[in-house]
């Protein structure tokens, strides 16, 4: 799987069935170490991303299966190794969400510290803080993030930004940790929500989740239980816009609607229609693409994961947008590569200017995080001609069963 090729010019047509998200299903699976007994997690994709934290889990010595193609099962031994490998940590971001988990049930944690895309920095400070409040000490040695568990107890605790990372780790730490803790400037993305769902049905006590302040009642132990995970609204998002991008007709099944709310304001914006029904989203693409400013922002506001997508989209707009990147200062390198394929953005900082072309080109572009492998995907989808796009690894990080999903709706697109 070295390349994807596509032939674009095609509207797509048909109907989708959206995965489990892959941000809440890994931060789910991490929080699964706290428990006592067998977790079983289902609806999570199958993706490269669970794969690499699976193994991360079974070189720790947790029993980690697939019971299903979307049910994992996971069991952790009270001697389960507390330092993760450099080797599988540094394939993946998600990977520091260990540091809450593992602290909380063994009261140690060796943590490498994390890899994953380059798309800006991604300091663990403010995970080192929260920890640090509720009484462990923690300190940066040889690359590693180590915490020892001090004289614990709950605390209030201010984060400076709304980290999800940062919530979900001190989270999960604090949902063992003996009196109340509050986080104030919480994030209040629904990954968040779902963890703490996870966990309150594990016996923990947490209120708040959805709202900047969260609050934690510490418990002595969590136990499994059986959980689902959400819908991944980022792929709900990547396929809306490729409905929009290609003038095409698509339905999206098993979708959160309240999750993507942002996202179908700014394509009704840029002249999409969009219809809601119960779980289900339909994206009818105009044949006039309108030019749209947009911001990123912490949930609710426009999310960072859409903004590549949004750009590819707004390079066929009629007019000039303005794309604003509050959340990772790298977020632009596919501009690059759009570049390549005829669009005409500038880009100044944290600020993009797309001025819209009447047409993209194929041609060969490279996937340098997994959203710009997305945008490409989108991009190479409205194109004239053939577009081949290297360094594929990135977009199947994140996506499950992509390029299947995409041919079932009329898309020309394969492996090579």
């Amino acid at each position: 799987m070295n390349k994807i090729r596509v032939i674009g010019g095609r509207p797509l047509t048909g109907k989708v069935r959206i995965s489990g998200a892959k941000n809440a299903a890994l931060v789910v699976i991490a929080a699964s170490v706290l428990a006592r007994g067998e977790s079983i997690i289902e609806n999570v994709p199958h993706i490269r991303d669970v794969e690499i934290l699976l193994d991360i889990l079974r070189g720790l010595g947790a029993e980690a299966n697939w019971l299903t193609d979307d049910t994992v099962s996971i069991r952790v031994p009270d001697n389960i190794n507390h330092r993760t490998p450099y080797e599988k940590a540094k394939l993946l971001r998600a990977s520091n969400l260990l540091l809450g988990s593992m602290a909380g049930r063994k009261g140690v944690a060796d943590i490498s510290l994390p890899g994953g895309c380059n798309i800006g920095s991604r300091p663990m400070d403010l995970h080192l803080k929260g920890l640090q409040l509720l009484g462990f000490e923690t300190r940066l040695e040889h690359g590693f993030i180590k915490a020892r568990a001090g004289t614990l107890h709950g605390r209030d605790i201010y984060l400076d930004f709304p980290s999800v990372g940062a919530t979900e780790n001190i989270m999960m730490a604090a949902s063992v940790v003996p009196g109340q803790t509050i986080i104030e400037n919480a994030a209040k993305e629904p990954e968040v929500v779902d963890l703490a769902n996870f966990l309150n049905a594990m016996g923990a006590r947490i209120r708040g989740t959805g709202t900047d302040v969260i609050k934690i009642e510490g418990v002595p132990e969590l136990k499994g239980i059986r959980h689902a995970v959400i819908p991944d609204r980022i792929e709900v998002g990547t396929f809306m816009t490729a409905a929009a991008i290609t003038r095409g007709q698509v339905v999206l099944e098993n979708v959160i609607p309240t999750h993507v709310q942002p996202i179908i304001a700014k394509l009704r914006e840029s002249g999409a229609k969009v219809r809601e029904k119960g779980d289900c989203i339909e994206v009818i693409g105009a044949s006039r693409i309108i030019a749209v400013d947009l911001k990123t922002m912490p949930y609710p506001g426009f999310p960072t994961d859409m903004q590549s997508q949004f750009m590819a989209l707004l390079s066929l707009a009629e007019g000039t947008s303005v794309i604003v990147e509050n959340v990772f200062e790298n977020r632009f390198q596919v501009a690059d590569e759009l570049k390549r394929m005829g669009a005409k953005i500038k880009v100044e900082g944290h600020t993009a200017v797309v001025k819209g072309v009447p047409r993209l080109y194929g041609t060969c572009v490279k996937a340098s995080d997994l959203r710009a492998g997305a945008a490409l995907v989108l991009a190479a989808l409205a194109a004239e001609g053939e577009t081949e796009i290297s360094q594929i690894h990135h977009i199947f990080r994140g996506y499950e069963n992509l390029v299947e999903k995409f041919t079932s709706i009329g898309a020309d697109l394969q492996l090579i």
